[in-house]
């Protein structure tokens, strides 16, 4: 059988990460290769989370551990293990000088002072969902430190604001693996490829439509929303738009991305400053957002201009198509608020 450019078994495996993260650094004269090389450890943890994802059930890895962590959230088994993975993973690659997490409550120093860059991280957004086989992921922010090469990394290094960032990403562990990052130019996705070992490059310069008919919120809070907000959601159900609600915020990110939609979380009566974090939930996916034709905001303002004023503020949020959310505010900001 003769094989031409054509046939499917002739198609090239396509474009690895690794090789995706050479050439952009190379169209950089005065890159050193730091960030991607931590980008690339980043990467390297995520494989690693893939596999422990997929043979949970398998090894006793679903559950909860019987502890809380600093949020007040049952931690469950997978959270710490994937803690354990991103800090060891940034520990060994040695460009990362401090992280913070979602599970820890104080900064995290990794031993590698002369490190350049700190990282904010979400290691496994949506726990909830491990027991029922429903998408989880992982969120990260990365900072070019402030404090002196050679010290130890502070609280000044992390909080710079939304406008830093160097890079931003997600890892969404579904059907299948796929990582999203930007460095502050085009979004890309890459999908892992688990009998190669290598994220391939799918997703290239990915842009979201203006415009989407998804709406993605917590139908239980609905009553402690705000009145412009229950307007808003009340003509979507006029509209017959569709509502989807997965409960991790990684996997309902991504999907409006694609599709178009909007993400909602807003203020309640109970959190009236919100219930997601800044530093590593909002910040990250904003970053991934505006550069991808989406906007986010926390009521009115955009999310990537507040300041930042503790590791694990929080803050509401509406994020996801152009449209959706500039309709969302104007109807929300004729209401008075909580």
């Amino acid at each position: 059988m003769e094989i031409t450019n054509s046939h499917p078994l002739a198609l090239s495996v396509g474009v690895t990460l690794d090789r995706y993260i050479m050439h952009r650094q190379m169209a950089f004269p005065y890159a050193s290769g730091d960030l991607s090389q931590l980008l690339r450890d980043i990467a390297l943890a995520g494989k690693i989370i893939h596999r422990e994802v997929n043979r949970a059930g398998l090894i006793d890895l679903t559950g909860e551990m019987g502890v809380e962590n600093v949020q007040g959230e049952s931690q469950q088994k997978l959270d710490m293990i994937a803690d354990i993975r991103f800090y060891r993973a940034l520990r060994n690659g040695g460009e990362a000088c401090a992280i913070i997490s979602e599970e820890e409550e104080e900064i995290i120093h990794t031993g590698n002072d002369n490190g350049k860059y700190v990282v904010a991280i979400d290691p496994l957004d949506g726990s909830s969902n491990i027991d029922v086989n429903v998408s989880i992921g992982t969120i990260f922010s990365i900072y070019r430190r402030t404090t002196p090469v050679g010290s130890k990394a502070t609280l000044d290094d992390f909080m710079q604001g939304g406008r830093k960032q160097v890079a931003a990403g997600y890892i969404l562990y579904g059907s299948s693996t796929i990582m999203v990052y930007t460095t502050g130019h085009s979004v890309n996705g890459f999908t892992y490829d688990a009998s190669l070992g290598e994220f391939i490059l799918s997703h290239p310069d990915m842009r979201s439509p203006a415009d989407g008919q998804i709406y993605s919120y917590n139908d239980g809070y609905l009553p402690e929303f705000p009145d412009g907000v229950q307007h808003y959601l009340s003509e979507c159900r006029k509209r017959r738009y569709s509502a989807r609600y997965i409960g991790s915020l990684v996997a309902d990110f991504h999907r409006n991305l694609i599709k178009g939609g909007i993400y909602l979380y807003p203020a309640t009566k109970k959190n009236p400053e919100g219930k997601l974090r800044l530093l590593y939930e909002a910040y990250p996916l904003a970053f991934i957002a505006e550069r991808a034709g989406c906007l986010a905001v926390s009521q009115e303002h955009s999310i990537l201009d507040i300041d930042p004023v503790s590791l694990h503020q929080r803050t509401p949020l509406f994020i996801g198509s152009q449209t959706m959310v500039e309709e969302l505010v104007s109807t929300n900001s004729r209401q008075p608020m909580l």
